[in-house]
């Protein structure tokens, strides 16, 4: 059911920049029509492309806001990191280490027979 609902949002983020963009055209055609030179005609311009580049800017952040959201509830996630020991599984911080079997880094006892 996911994609669905993504499709809905993509298209809804598509219709949003559509408008962004038709309202970017329109100013810019307004601030071209009351220019009195040539410069305040290429300033609008200007502006005009600027709002349509940031209105497909805006649009595809939306998308990929969706994706992201899409992806976080579909794999269940508990908040769990997927590096590290999980559970009781490598839990061995805070335990008591056997004189037995000694931890890495420690040197064994110096007796020639290593099988007492």
């Amino acid at each position: 059911m996911q994609p669905a609902k993504v499709k809905a949002k993509d298209m809804v983020s598509s219709a949003k920049e559509k408008v962004k963009e038709g309202s970017a055209k329109m100013q810019g055609k307004t601030g071209e029509a009351t220019a009195a030179t040539h410069g305040e005609k290429e300033m609008a311009k200007e502006a005009a492309r600027a709002k349509k580049d940031q209105a497909t800017a805006d649009m595809h952040q939306e998308k990929a806001e969706h994706r992201a959201d899409a992806t976080t509830g579909r794999h269940g996630t508990t908040g769990v990191p997927l590096t590290g020991p999980h559970g009781h599984h490598g839990a061995t911080t805070g335990a008591a280490v056997d004189p037995a079997y000694p931890s890495a880094g420690t040197t064994y006892p110096a007796s020639g027979n290593k099988y007492l």
